[in-house]
Parts: structure tokens; C-alpha cells; sequence
């Protein structure tokens, strides 16, 4: 039992670490696909009226130079006359890329609850609440967006956007409100990705199967396809910003970890979206500046807003190494038990981000890492597990602001 139980969680820590390098591959792969065709559709030049290309239903064309070869895309206004036999369909990089990513969650959240979704601080759950919250969200999400997108308000691009941008930093405020701000994050994230798969699944696809089977049958397809899987498309290439943040977000306490962490997402959210649309009003020709000058003053005015406060002046202790033996028996008995050489916590097998805090030499290369994360975010420990106390971390912030001297 004793072997089962190390080798349980270093078997997850294997898993995680597979799992996580396929979903970024596939997300790569996915994202890329959609910047390139957003590019190449914005970038398409209608032919010359009259023109053999018109004539044939060729809605745009482009030349394009890479890799040592010519190349000359053209898109039909609804399909060709006659189907190739060899059609290529862009598909498994999202459903690889959702899929990767729901058994992250659940590897690194779902099995681990106690740990990464649950802050007794925030809201005292159970684990079993915590992951129907986080399944529960991403039903709620598509559901959501995909009867808004056939209501009347999704013909009307710029409202739209908007009243996601609103309901997704409502979801945020929710889900802060309920999780830890790290879990609340990951699962904004997992929602806008389930809304991006389910375009791609249930309405993207299945509208290019429609065309394709009606020319098999040699019927016309109907544009409405196509009109609906454009929409569905151009939604996609707005989110992907605002979920790559997401997806790097555990890094970045200062963000979750924020008295109003979902109004802080909610910003970098906008910011994203105004970068991205600069991007695609380029690949139409149009130079707009003011969209990526917005979106970085939006992050500007951002970190300094969350900047923590300026430490007041700390007097000098008499007793440096009194000190910080003060300080290593906090570490010991409230940070130790994941960041060691050998963690005891459950579900760790190594110390996150290699941070070993078991001896004096760890604490003191450590010290600004631990005082961002003790003192000023408050984001450690994890949950704040093991009751790490508001006076123990002001003798931990008194000992780093006052030099972080191990009396050596």
C-alpha cells in the first residue's frame, strides 16, 4: 500500500505533464488554423466581374508566397460546380484540443478539489460541489451562448460581443464567488473553449456536411450554412486571446488572487478582443490603431491599479536569527507539506514549481516568492490548507521587509 500510494500521485504528475503537452500542441494547432483562415478570408480580392474565375462562382482568390512555393486559395461564393474528390476538414484540432483540455481539468481540478478548487475563505464546499460548479458552468455556457447567437441580438455583431463580454465577467464574478480565484479562471477558460468546440461540433460541421451532401445529390447548397459557420468562425477568433490568458493564468497570482480578481479578467478580457480585432481589421487593409492602444492602455491602467501597496519601513529586529527561526517554523508547519523534496500533502509528488522549502538554504533563495505569494497574494498556501494565520504571515512580511536575514 505504502509503494501504491508514492506512486499514485507521481503516476498524475506523469499524466498531467503528457496531458498538458498534448493540449497545448493541439491548441497550437487549433488557434493557428484560425488566425490563418480569418487572415486568409479577410485577405481574399474579389475578381474582376466577367472574369473566368467569376464566372466559375469564385468569390476571392489570393496569391501567396511561403516555404519556397506559390500558392493560390480561392474561395466559391457558396460551392463549386463539381465536389473534389479529396475535401480536407479542419475538425480534430479543436475536438484534441477540448478534449486534452477537459482531462486536464479534471487530472490537475477535479481529482484534486480540496486543494485547487476549494477556498474555505471564498465559500466552505465539498469537493463533489466544487466539480458539479465547474461541470455544471460549461453546460450553462453553451447552452447560454448558443441561444443567444439565434435570437435576434446575433445579428447584431458589436451588441453581441458585448453582452458576451458581460455575461462571461459575470460568470467570472460568480465563479470567484464560489471557487478559488485560480479554479474560477481555469473554468472561464473551459467555458469559452466548450463554446468554441460546440461552434466547431454542433453547428460548424454539420452545416458543411449538409452542403457537401446536397451537391453528392446534386442539389444546391444552401448559403445558410455557410452564413451560420462564418459567425460561429469569426466568434472562435475573438475568444482565443482572452482563453490563452486564461490558459497561462495559474502562473499570475497577482491576478486571480485579487480582492476583485473577476473585474481584473473582465479587463484583460476586453483587452484581448481589442488586440485581435485590430489583427483582423489589418488583414482587411484597414490600420486602426486605436484598438491595440486601447487594449494595452486597458492592461497599463490595469497593473497599476492592482500594484500591491509600497511596504511600510520595518524596524530592525535585535535578533535576526530569532527571527528567522520564527519564520522557518511558519514554512515549516504551513508550506512544507507540498513544497519539499518529498511532499506529504496528497496529490503531490514533487514541489510545485520546484520550490523546496524543507530547510534554511530553500527558505532564504526563496524568500520573494514566498513573501509574494504568502503575504501579498495571499495565494499560498493553496486554499490556505493548512490555516496559515493572518499574524503568521505578518511575521513573515516583517522578516522579508526587513532584509530577509537568517541571522548567518
Amino acid at each position: 500500500m505504502e509503494v501504491f500510494g508514492y506512486l499514485v500521485p507521481y503516476g498524475l504528475e506523469w499524466l498531467n505533464l503528457l496531458v498538458r503537452w498534448l493540449h497545448i500542441i493541439t491548441g497550437i494547432a487549433w488557434i493557428g488554423a484560425s488566425f490563418y483562415f480569418v487572415w486568409l478570408d479577410n485577405s481574399l480580392r474579389a475578381p474582376a466581374p466577367g472574369s473566368e474565375l467569376a464566372n466559375k462562382g469564385v468569390a476571392g482568390e489570393l496569391w501567396a508566397v511561403h516555404g519556397g512555393g506559390f500558392y493560390n486559395p480561392q474561395k466559391y461564393l457558396v460551392a463549386p460546380a463539381q465536389l473534389p474528390k479529396e475535401l480536407h476538414w479542419f475538425k480534430w484540432e479543436a475536438y484534441s484540443t477540448w478534449l486534452s483540455g477537459v482531462a486536464l481539468l479534471t487530472i490537475v481540478y477535479f481529482f484534486n478539489a480540496q486543494a485547487m478548487m476549494v477556498d474555505r475563505s471564498v465559500a466552505d464546499l465539498a469537493s463533489w460541489q466544487a466539480v458539479g460548479i465547474g461541470i455544471g458552468s460549461l453546460v450553462v455556457a453553451w447552452v447560454v451562448y448558443d441561444l443567444l447567437c439565434r435570437s435576434k441580438l446575433g445579428k447584431h455583431d458589436i451588441a453581441f460581443g458585448v453582452v458576451m463580454w458581460a455575461l462571461l465577467s459575470g460568470a467570472a464574478y460568480v465563479l470567484t464567488h464560489l471557487l478559488s480565484g485560480r479554479a474560477a479562471y481555469i473554468q472561464v477558460g473551459a467555458m469559452i473553449g466548450t463554446i468554441m468546440v460546440a461552434n466547431v461540433a454542433m453547428v460548424i460541421i454539420p452545416g458543411q456536411r449538409k452542403m457537401v451532401n446536397a451537391m453528392i445529390a446534386g442539389q444546391e447548397p444552401d448559403p445558410v450554412h455557410g452564413l451560420r459557420g462564418k459567425q460561429r468562425s469569426v466568434h472562435n477568433n475573438y475568444f482565443t486571446l482572452p482563453v490563452l490568458f486564461i490558459m497561462i493564468s495559474n502562473h499570475y497570482a497577482m491576478t486571480y488572487r485579487n480582492e476583485h480578481a473577476w473585474a481584473v479578467l473582465a479587463v484583460i478580457m476586453a483587452a484581448g478582443v481589442l488586440i485581435r480585432h485590430f489583427f483582423n481589421l489589418k488583414h482587411k487593409g484597414r490600420i486602426e490603431w486605436r484598438y491595440p492602444i486601447a487594449g494595452v492602455a486597458l492592461l497599463l491602467a490595469l497593473a497599476i491599479a492592482i500594484a500591491p501597496p509600497r511596504p511600510a519601513a520595518i524596524a530592525q529586529r535585535a535578533d535576526p536569527a530569532a527571527q528567522f527561526a520564527q519564520v522557518q517554523a511558519i514554512v515549516a508547519q504551513r508550506c512544507v507539506a507540498c513544497h519539499a523534496a518529498h511532499p506529504t500533502q496528497p496529490g503531490f509528488s514533487t514541489a510545485p514549481s520546484g520550490v523546496v522549502l524543507d530547510n534554511a538554504q530553500g527558505i532564504s533563495q526563496n524568500a520573494a516568492r514566498i513573501y509574494q505569494q504568502a503575504v501579498q497574494l495571499k495565494a499560498m498556501p493553496l486554499g490556505n490548507l493548512t490555516n496559515m494565520t493572518d499574524a503568521e504571515r505578518a511575521q513573515v512580511a516583517a522578516w522579508f521587509e526587513g532584509g530577509a536575514k537568517t541571522g548567518k
